[in-house]
């Protein structure tokens, strides 16, 4: 078979309407991949359904606000886009969740909520619903269980709920743009959280979550009375309350220990908020925050007792990576 019978291109051609009036049965039959986009279909024609071997649907930068009941008889169809038009929750057909999709894309549209027709989709691998009006994630999101990217930036979703551990096969999830303010609670089990063993990256850059915690990572110069209890204090310089006001004593004794093993000071209301990325049963390694004494104190303790090494090596590694991997 001729590869260019099995591509029919209609994009860019300022279409309101689907005649097929110039295609011959056979070219409906042998077409694999069909290319609608940038017209101005306001639905999805049911004529569609004639290319019944398509694999490929590009519907993408249409006025489309309605996906038409045939489109489930394209019994092959394994890619659908659909971005940047004027679809919602109320434009698929009721069993849109029948298709063999492995690819769905409804990015740039007016979805308020993931339909759950799309959750009914055994076979997909990569969705994205980005820059629509997403509010939350659907508990059954769980059931896509051949997932492997999920696609949801620029939404207005507020939580993590804790069935995207349950995505056995989810390697990029990307979150970014939202109102994400927590993660999912601890009592999400450990073995649901290792069954994320093929998570390659996790966005939530722009969330209040990593927002509020990038702006905390501020240090203010400690005054002179913390720098004059700072010495006291490392110095082991001795006082009792004999000697001192008893105000200044209580100051004293809330000296905090500076966690870094290789430095002997301390710290009361001034330090640095530093991310140290720390072993997790062997499997992950997950952002933690230290505080430190000083800007120049950068190698906080290990949470692995046999990775003094370990350590020292992530030093090594370029600070814009490490702010990649948590800010996605």
């Amino acid at each position: 078979m001729d590869v260019s019978n099995c591509v029919l291109d209609f994009s860019r051609l300022s279409l309101n309407t689907l005649s097929l009036d110039g295609v011959s049965e056979d070219r409906r039959r042998d077409t694999k991949q069909f290319y609608l986009n940038y017209n101005r279909l306001s639905t999805l024609p049911a004529s569609i359904s004639l290319f019944y071997n398509l694999e490929f649907l590009d519907i993408s930068n249409n006025g489309l606000t309605a996906i038409c009941d045939d489109i489930t008889r394209l019994t092959k169809l394994k890619t659908l886009l659909a971005k940047n038009n004027r679809l919602d929750e109320f434009s698929l057909p009721k069993d849109f969740g029948s298709l063999p999709l492995e690819v769905l894309n409804f990015s740039g549209n007016r979805f308020e909520e993931i339909p759950l027709q799309c959750t009914k989709l055994r076979r997909l691998q990569s969705l994205s619903i980005g820059g629509n009006r997403l509010k939350s994630i659907p508990t059954e999101i769980e059931d896509l269980t051949s997932l492997e990217m999920l696609y949801l930036g620029g939404n207005l979703i507020s939580a993590i709920p804790p069935e995207v551990a349950n995505l056995p096969y989810l390697s990029y999830l990307v979150l970014c743009d939202n109102r994400i303010q927590s993660v999912p609670p601890f009592s999400v089990t450990i073995a649901q959280i290792l069954s994320l063993v093929h998570l390659q990256e996790l966005s939530l850059r722009g969330n209040p979550l990593v927002v509020r915690f990038v702006k905390e990572m501020t240090y203010n110069p400690p005054s002179l009375l913390e720098l004059a209890g700072r010495t006291v204090k490392s110095r082991n310089i001795p006082y009792s309350p004999c000697e001192l006001p008893s105000n200044l004593v209580l100051y004293l004794d809330l000296a905090s220990k500076c966690p870094n093993p290789k430095c002997a000071g301390v710290y009361f209301d001034s330090c640095v908020r530093h991310i140290k990325f720390v072993d997790f049963c062997g499997k992950y390694r997950l952002p933690l925050m230290h505080y430190l004494c000083s800007p120049e104190c950068r190698s906080p303790c290990s949470s692995n007792p046999q990775s003094d090494a370990e350590s020292e090596d992530e030093n090594s590694v370029p600070a814009d990576r490490l702010q990649r991997v948590l800010l996605g």
